[in-house]
This record gives C-alpha cells, structure tokens and sequence, in this order.
C-alpha cells in the first residue's frame, strides 16, 4: 500500500486561556491518500478547524501549542520543520480555502495581484496574467479579463470564494483543505462551490480535506467521512456506510437533525445541550451528558476506538444499542 498524502498521529493542540492551558484537539489520527475527499464534520467547537490548521501549522504559537502527535505531509512532519521549510507546505502542497472569503481577500489588493503573489511564491515561471485568467476560467469566473482587475468588494460572495479556489489552485496543491467554504452563501451559491471542488478534483486530481457541519452535503462530495466531538474523532467510516448505518449515537443525532424533503415534521429534532469546550470536558465520554442511551459506566470511563469491522471506527461500546 502506498503512504498516504497525509497522516495525523495522535495530534494533541493547546490553547493558552485564562492563565491555564486548555485541550482543543485531543489524540486526533487521521489519513488521507492522494485523491481521496474526507469531509470532517461535527457541530461549531468540536475541534474541526484547529485540526486541520494543524496540518500547515497555521495556528498562532502563542496563544496555541502543539503538545503531541505528528503531522505527516508525504512522509515529512510539519510540526518538527522549520519556518523555512514550511514555506514550501503551506500553499505549496497543501492550500487552504476559508470561511469567509470577503475577510480572506485583501481589500485594497486587485484579484490579479493576490493571485499573482501565491505564483510568484510556488511558481514564479508562470506568474503572469495569462496564468491568472486560466486560473480564473478554470473556476468559472465570466469574463476572467475583466473581473481580474476588480477588487474584491466588487465580487459577489460566489464571486469571491471562486477567487479563494483559484488562488488556493494556483500553487497546484496535492491537498486541498476546505474549511466549511461555503457557509456565507445562499443554497444556490453552496452547490455551485460544492460541485465545482468535485470537478476539480477530477480534473486535477488533487486530495479534498471539506471541513463541514451539514451531514447532508456528504453523500455526494465524501470517500470517507470522520466525526468530531469534544476534540476527538468519535466515528470514522467511508461515506455510504455511515450514512447507511452510523454507529455512534452522535452521529445519529446529527443525521436526526437533518430535515428531509418530503417528510414534513412538526418538530425538527435536537441534540439537548451544547458541546463542552476545551478543558470543561466531563470524564469519561464526553458525549454522554446530551447521550440519549447513556450508562452509569459511560461517565467513569473514557471510551477507546473500537474497529467493529474493516475500515470502520467507534468510539463507544454500546454502538449496537445506538443503531437499535
């Protein structure tokens, strides 16, 4: 079997609050191979964000630090390189596209400029507009010409997460981190963005890191599909097999979650509670106080990932009780 494009093992990621340390992400492993898409998905605070600024070491240090694990990107560990030698990761073999495209791009800056300044940095040979308007046609941006010397306020929100894809393509990454890249924008705009990461996955063959609450875009973009929770992956499985059968009941409570068209209810289904944040979380599971099977056992002792079947993880015992 070939190494995979990247591997976390057993990531640990601090933050410094309040005058004490508080885990974020908490033994976090991970691969993905070339070409494959994983979407990691989990409600806001369940680590998925710090996770994968970990792969680049993009987080600031302070107020953050790394107190474990490994970050393997093609076999090398980012977390043990030098700011040198993280030059040639960051953008070069994995980019990133954020959440909010119209904080990402500067203001004062023409699209062709910021676009320029990522090839001039990875691939100075083609650092010219001729680069850019493919760039910007390759993301299905009209009239690239025109639009290239606008800037960014002169965008529409679809108008500018394209420009975050194309700048993020320029550097011809192997590792495309999305991090919920489509959460400013109508549903219309969503699919759009949604459907041309696919295409361009296929084109390009590049591996796709989607970062994504909404359990309901995973069937048609995921490979694989890992589950956060309090700083920990509480499930792993390929797409279909968890959404045919998932198996921690977080899981199913988010799928619960999702409304479905042509099943009106009168009542969208919750989870109760919120999410604990770094260094408030309960002993033993950390899902168990908003658990709808929970056992006296489940607060008194932290439940490991279990393998019930090839390819597929859990992290409780009582997975079978959760699909009854």
């Amino acid at each position: 079997m070939p190494a995979p494009l990247l591997e976390l093992r057993d990531l640990q990621v601090e933050f410094h609050v309040d005058d004490a340390w508080a885990r974020a992400v908490d033994g976090v492993s991970l691969t993905i191979a070339a070409g494959e898409t994983l979407c990691l998905v989990g409600e806001s605070g369940c680590g998925k964000s710090v996770t994968a600024l970990s792969i680049a070491r993009l987080l600031p240090t302070p107020p953050a630090r790394y107190t474990g694990g490994h970050v393997l990107v093609e076999g090398l560990d980012t977390l043990a390189m030098s700011d040198k030698e993280l030059r040639s990761v960051r953008g070069g073999t994995v980019s990133y596209i954020f959440q909010e495209p119209g904080a990402s791009l500067n203001p004062v800056m023409r699209i062709r400029d910021q676009i320029k300044e990522a090839l001039h940095l990875h691939r100075p040979e083609r650092a010219d507009d001729a680069e850019v308007v493919r760039l910007l046609k390759l993301v299905g941006i009209p009239a690239p010409e025109s639009r290239m010397r606008d800037h960014p306020h002169q965008l529409s929100g679809g108008m500018q997460q394209r420009v975050m894809i194309a700048m993020a393509l320029a550097t011809q990454p192997k590792l495309l981190v999305a991090d919920e890249p489509t959460t400013a924008l109508d549903v219309t705009i969503q699919a759009q963005i949604l459907e041309l990461l696919l295409d361009l996955k296929r084109r390009t063959g590049m591996a796709i890191l989607l970062i994504t609450h909404n359990l309901g875009i995973i069937g048609d973009l995921a490979d694989r599909v890992a589950v956060m929770y309090a700083g920990q992956v509480v499930e792993l499985a390929s797409a279909q097999e968890l959404l045919r059968r998932p198996l921690h009941p977080y899981t199913r409570a988010l799928m619960r979650s999702v409304p479905e068209l042509g099943h009106p209810v009168p009542r969208l289904t919750t989870i109760p509670g919120i999410v604990p944040g770094p260094g408030r979380w309960p002993a033993g599971c950390r899902f168990a106080p908003r658990c709808p099977i929970a056992k006296p056992e489940c607060s008194a002792k932290m439940p490991g990932l279990s393998e019930p079947e090839p390819g597929r993880q859990v992290r409780c015992p009582f997975s079978d009780e959760a699909g009854s």
